[in-house]
């Protein structure tokens, strides 16, 4: 066996900076303690966000849509901040230094958090259980808390999962069999920890306190901590590549200025480097693809080019650079395709759970009462329950029939879930219609309560967990397959933000329907007391929004054309 075979051919470097050992680093040695430390993550977010919106309405006195849009603003941000972790990470840091970075961040504002409903001075004063009267500077340090978890939170999004990946040699075809597994598995972890916290801490924050409800997970935050740097010399770690917005532009910019430029047509005389290797640190080479034709001007070597001995990057790109740009832009379309999903997936925190406010929450005949927030438990059931039946079960039978290695194609999956999604809107309407009929029937417009039991929520919930499995898990491979080497943080967090745009256009719909349906002093769509309410109007817009999304995302996956690399990296 030569020397060579004894390391990862994709470029990857152990703690020390060393070519990374096939036998000693990566693969399930390493996801461990990337997948501890995520569920731990994802236990300390989802304690603190599963319950949110009735901390803003009833700890901050804030009117149900307001506190409904506090909450998706926030959701969204969370979301939006992976750009800035993802750019660190690809271009300057690595991602094992960006998540050890950004986690720091994030205990401090978790840290914080607790303290805001602990702290004699800034926690809210509340006079009943329902009736707080908080200053502004109590509001301002919430905010601040809240709001470094949304950095905290965004700079190690883009990066673990793509860093999991990461321990997997793409160039190894045994090893890259279980990168979609891993997939699977990380997303599995992250449904544990959220598990705990719809299960545990949505009742501890309702039925003991809120300083112990924020003061547990950022416990759990720093044990994820802890998690992660325990695995430091198992890790392979990816060398940050340098800016991609800058090679990004440089293509633009080159495509421009040879906009009179013909291409070839023989594509072998365009301009790339004569070695083995990409000339970008941590990215192979990409073979060139046909679409997009008007950027391969970037790699069209002409007399102007050369100064002085030297190439002028913003005259001249390589075929790999130009195919970077095509990767990115390709991905758009599917990208946009997920945000009409993500308002879905964000009712859970929202509307589902104001709808469960108004359900009786006593568990059989028993005085337990659970939270409304904790009926998410059964999207995360959901999840775990589907998670190994799609990995054990439908890869292997759909693969005879597909013969895909991983029996369907990551744009088959997603399709899938978002078929799944429009039925959760569809079922989640009919159930406020028919809790309103009771409403009506009974004159039950003034009862907290009324006599209908929350598990009626359970088929909406479970319906959203099965459509996370195809959709965001098929996501989260998608866009880390199709990104370019050096881009794999960036692509991730792109995958992200549609997660933000999501919670953005649903509180987006909330204003729009506020503000249309509440006017001449009506109640509206979305009132403080749900009774008097029409949220099913809004469970239906989404679902035939869903419908619209499905069919243009049908369309665009059609016409998608797979990257292909090649070569290797050492």
């Amino acid at each position: 066996m030569a020397e060579s075979d004894f390391y990862t051919k994709d470029g990857t470097v152990d703690h020390k900076g060393n070519p990374a050992n096939i036998k000693k680093t990566g693969t399930w040695k390493a996801c461990p303690f990337i997948i501890g430390n995520e569920c731990c993550e994802r236990l300390a977010y989802y304690g603190m966000s599963s319950n949110l919106v009735r901390y803003f309405k009833h700890r901050l006195n804030q009117h149900t849509s307001v506190a409904t849009r506090n909450n998706q603003n926030w959701s969204g941000t969370c979301y939006i901040t992976p750009l800035i972790g993802a750019f660190l990470a690809d271009a300057y840091l690595g991602r094992y230094w960006t998540i050890a970075l950004f986690s720091i961040i994030y205990v401090f504002g978790m840290t914080l958090l607790a303290m805001s409903a602990t702290v004699h001075g800034i926690k809210p004063r509340c006079y009943t259980e329902d009736n707080c009267d908080p200053t502004v500077t109590q509001s301002a340090v919430f905010f601040v808390a809240l709001y470094l978890v949304a950095l905290g939170t965004g700079g190690i999004k883009p990066c673990v999962s793509s860093y999991g990946a990461d321990q997997f040699d793409d160039t190894n075809e045994t090893e890259k069999k279980h990168k979609s597994s891993f997939f699977n598995w990380f997303y599995f972890s992250i449904n544990i920890g959220a598990l705990i916290a719809s299960s545990v801490l949505v009742w501890v924050q309702d039925n003991v306190s809120w300083g112990w409800g924020f003061g547990i997970p950022a416990i759990a935050m720093a044990i994820a901590v802890v998690f992660f740097f325990s695995g430091t010399r198992l890790y392979r770690n990816q060398k940050p590549g340098g800016s991609p917005l800058t090679r990004l532009c440089q293509v633009v910019v080159a495509s421009f200025r040879k906009c009179r430029v013909a291409v070839p047509a023989d594509k072998s005389l365009l301009y790339e480097t004569m070695d083995a290797e990409s000339n970008i640190k941590g990215s192979r080479k990409v073979e060139h693809t046909e679409d997009l034709s008007f950027f391969d001007k970037a790699a069209v070597e002409t007399e102007s080019d050369d100064i002085k001995g030297t190439v002028n990057s913003w005259r001249l790109c390589t075929v790999t650079q130009v195919e970077e740009l095509k990767a990115v832009i390709r991905l758009l379309p599917i990208w946009a395709t997920g945000i009409i999903f993500a308002a879905v997936y964000s009712q859970m925190s929202n509307l589902f759970v104001l709808q469960g406010e108004r359900m009786n929450t006593h568990v059989g005949n028993s005085t337990f009462k659970i939270p409304p927030a904790s009926l998410s438990i059964f999207d995360t059931l959901s999840v775990i329950f589907w998670v190994p039946i799609y990995d054990r079960i439908i890869v292997p039978v759909t693969r005879k029939f597909t013969g895909h290695k991983n029996g369907l194609t990551q744009l088959q999956r997603m399709g899938i879930g978002l078929f799944i999604s429009i039925f959760a809107m569809v079922v989640a309407a009919i159930l406020e219609l028919e809790r309103l009929r009771e409403v009506r029937r009974h004159n039950y417009y003034e009862v907290k309560e009324m006599p209908m039991t929350i598990f009626w929520q359970v088929p909406q919930y479970f319906l959203i967990g099965c459509a996370e499995v195809f959709t965001l898990i098929g996501q989260l491979e998608f866009f880390y397959e199709q990104a370019p080497d050096a881009m794999r943080s960036f692509c991730s967090a792109l995958q992200l933000t549609t997660i933000a745009l999501g919670n953005y256009l649903s509180s987006l719909l909330v204003t729009i329907v506020t503000a249309i349906t509440a006017r001449n002093d009506k109640l509206g769509w979305i009132p403080d007391n749900l009774n008097y309410g029409h949220i099913h109007y809004f469970f239906f817009l989404l679902a035939v929004l869903s419908v619209l999304n499905l069919g243009a995302f049908l369309l665009i996956a059609k016409w998608y054309t797979y990257k292909k690399a090649v070569g290797t990296l050492r």
